[in-house]
């Protein structure tokens, strides 16, 4: 298993956490990510400029098909802009000749081979629950996640193709897999406010407080995420609740390659886990198993003499008596 790795512009200033736990779980699942210098995927030029997106989407693909590869990416919104220009480039051969024409100036070309996979959909798909299940060594005991799936991977599902939008169930199996229980609970398919992020602050912040609330209701021990921007949205909306009543249950924000990484035995600092961000401690905890039930003593049956037959008992009086 090969591919193309895109990070993303995010992910590498904003939650560097999350690519160090993708790589070393990656590493450790066989699964090759080539380092390509890729650019932007597109997503802040979509609504501004619908070429520009297209062909900063298309330049990366093309880079992929370059190197012979697929391309994954662990970025829902990225994954979801390159699911868009695959969509519109294959629908739109004028737009398709006036990109190709711009990338030929630095000797690329896109011919719609590569394609483009969540890192979620890797885990699933090419590695598999069962090898999952074989790695996992240090599963979770009673730890309640609170998953959200992504606006941008499920809609418009005609073009993603990630899951049911409606119904999904692909980060709940992955989820599973470490032993942690998946919430259905009432932000799962919701906005993290991540779009709003830099367009309205004070929206974007109240979006994230409010799927934190209800995952705290829901009695949630950790968001579990597999997006950036809800990461990021998480983080900093989990940074603005002080004290322990305003947070209730929940202790952190977990990627998920991170839960993953920990479930296959992987120490915290090699999934960029570090104290500051979360309790590493009462995260742990969740890893022991509880103990077994006390074996309550087997009772001693009672040997009940049966009654003799009245027949019986006047023969053995007469003998008795014979003597």
């Amino acid at each position: 298993m090969r591919y193309a790795f895109f990070i993303g512009c995010k992910i590498p200033f904003y939650v560097p956490h999350y690519e160090t736990a993708v790589r070393t779980v990656c590493g450790e699942l066989a699964i090759g990510l080539e380092d390509i210098e890729f650019n932007c995927c597109g997503y802040p030029m979509r609504h501004y400029d619908f070429t520009s997106a297209a062909l900063a989407a298309a330049r990366n693909l093309a880079l992929a098909e370059k190197a012979g590869l697929d391309l994954v990416t662990p970025c829902k919104c990225c994954f979801g802009s390159f699911k868009h220009a695959i969509h519109d480039l294959a629908e739109s051969p004028d737009l398709m000749n006036t990109v190709n024409e711009k990338l030929a100036e630095e000797g690329l070309r896109y011919g719609g081979r590569a394609q483009v996979k969540h890192l979620l959909q890797v885990l699933r798909d090419d590695v598999g629950a069962d090898k999952l299940k074989e790695r996992v060594q240090k599963p979770f005991y009673g730890l309640k996640a609170a998953l959200i799936y992504g606006c941008h991977a499920l809609r418009p599902s005609s073009i993603t193709g990630f899951d049911d939008p409606l119904s999904p169930t692909l980060f709940d199996d992955l989820v599973k897999l470490t032993g942690a229980e998946s919430l259905d609970w009432d932000g799962k398919l919701q906005c993290c406010g991540g779009p709003q992020m830099e367009k309205n602050e004070e929206l974007s912040m109240s979006l994230a407080r409010a799927r934190l609330s209800e995952a705290k209701a829901a009695g949630a021990d950790y968001m579990t995420i597999g997006c950036t921007y809800t990461q990021m949205q998480m983080e900093r909306g989990l940074e603005s609740l002080t004290g322990a009543e305003e947070r209730g249950p929940l202790k952190g924000s977990l990627v998920y390659p991170q839960l993953l990484g920990l479930a296959m035995g992987l120490s915290p600092e090699r999934l960029g886990l570090a104290d500051k961000d979360v309790d590493l401690a009462a995260l742990a905890a969740f890893q022991v198993p509880p103990p077994e039930p006390e074996k309550k003593p087997a009772k001693k049956k009672k040997i009940v003499k049966k009654a003799k037959p009245a027949e019986a008992e006047n023969k053995e009086a007469a003998a008795e008596k014979k003597e």
